[in-house]
């Protein structure tokens, strides 16, 4: 299959906002270019663009999958709803029985089991020792294999072809999160889906200080003659304009999908969706953190996506001297170093002749960024032409 390279990059500005914060609750940061700048993780804007994909409806629910501990408690649900007349005992133990046959191992947490003994509960449903990602059609063939075995569950996973369709159901049919974002599983090597999707920590253009807001909270029901706060704290906060990059391996994701999550149509279809939805929820999505304290929802000011088949390209270096801003503002002078540097590293690497642009922009200051590419007017349309010309470069012979 040929090598195709997706690389989105985006520039966006945050007011006061701690989108994503380090063990002190502080905004985090990074020193780049020799100074400090904000900073939001890979893994909070992959957890955003993930969630985005539900929440938005891009994808339909037998397209995604479940990160979780309590997977044997997800199977067992699976497992009631295909026999109502199992008790909920008999399901958790179909359930565990069958996860287990997968080589995942599970647990009765210690603190729940101990719990349970001092209330006279229902014994607690065992879990993973881990976080387990696993598609929805994963969880419901679990769910149907372990009703073939009901009888006698046990000795039904004991036989070789059994066991190994326990194998067989988890690893493949994968979600397009789990194509898109992979799966590790540490004592289980076998189970492990490389992610086609690298996402860059975001970064502030310019020099970013954290400050701090003290703030009070009133206690309603205080009489007059009482005084002082109900409640007083500090949250620490910065704004910036943020660099964003992610690179998605078409080919890569193409392969994890497998044949697609459909019968009934053909091998680019699936892939071609799990693109656009990429391209989209990591364009609008946004991390949340604090996002009730601050109301940080913006958008990004531009959006450059490119199409290629040599290597995926971050442009952060075109920032790694810092956006002064002394017209006081950051998106016109970073919108006009991209669009001077990203020509120039293609003339010098040979980039241009085997690539396709797609420029998202909002507003006078991202003129200059115009004559990257071809200018979309709306996000849709955008996602539109790039699955488009993902489905033609895929159809092409190697």
């Amino acid at each position: 299959m040929n090598r195709i390279f997706l690389d989105v990059h985006a520039l966006q500005t945050v007011p006061p906002s701690n989108l994503n914060r380090d063990d002190t609750g502080a905004p985090k940061t990074a020193v780049y270019g020799g100074v400090p700048r904000a900073r939001i993780s890979s893994q909070a804007w992959k957890r955003a663009t993930r969630t985005y994909f539900g929440d938005e409806y891009l994808l339909e629910p037998s397209e995604l999958g479940v990160r979780t501990k309590k997977v044997v408690e997800v199977v067992a649900e699976r497992i009631a709803a295909l026999d109502p007349a199992l008790s909920r005992e008999t399901t958790l133990m179909l359930a565990d029985e069958t996860v287990k046959a997968t080589g995942l191992k599970t647990e009765v947490p210690k603190r729940k089991a101990d719990a349970a003994k001092e209330s006279a509960a229902d014994a607690p449903a065992p879990e993973a020792k881990y976080l387990v990602f696993l598609s929805a059609r994963q969880l419901d063939g679990l769910a149907r294999l372990a009703l073939d075995g009901a009888a006698d569950i046990a000795a039904f996973l004991k036989e070789k072809a059994n066991k190994d369709k326990a194998k067989e159901i988890a690893d493949s049919r994968h979600s397009v999160d789990i194509a898109l974002f992979g799966r590790m599983v540490a004592d289980a090597a076998d189970f492990n889906v490389d992610a086609a999707v690298q996402v860059a920590h975001a970064i502030s253009v310019h020099r970013v200080e954290n400050e701090s807001d003290y703030y009070t909270a009133v206690d309603d029901e205080n009489t007059e003659e009482e005084t002082g706060a109900g409640m007083i704290g500090t949250v620490d906060f910065n704004s910036a304009t943020l660099y964003r990059y992610a690179a998605l391996g078409v080919h890569q994701l193409a392969a994890n999908l497998g044949q697609g999550l459909r019968d009934d149509e053909p091998r680019t279809e699936p892939v071609r969706r799990a693109v656009e939805a990429f391209v989209h929820s990591f364009v609008a999505s946004l991390p949340t953190g604090k996002i009730n304290t601050f109301g940080h929802h913006t958008l990004p000011d531009a959006v450059v996506v490119k199409l290629r088949t040599t290597r995926p390209i971050s442009f952060v270096a075109a920032f790694e001297e810092p956006v002064r801003g002394d017209q006081g503002g950051h998106v016109r002078e970073a919108s006009d170093r991209l669009a001077a540097y990203v020509p120039d590293i293609e003339r010098a690497y040979g980039e241009r002749e085997s690539t396709l642009t797609w420029v998202l922009r909002v507003g006078p200051n991202t003129l200059k960024l115009a004559d990257l590419g071809t200018e979309s007017d709306t996000l849709g349309e955008l996602v539109t032409a790039v699955g488009r010309a993902v489905t033609e470069r895929l159809e092409k012979p190697a």
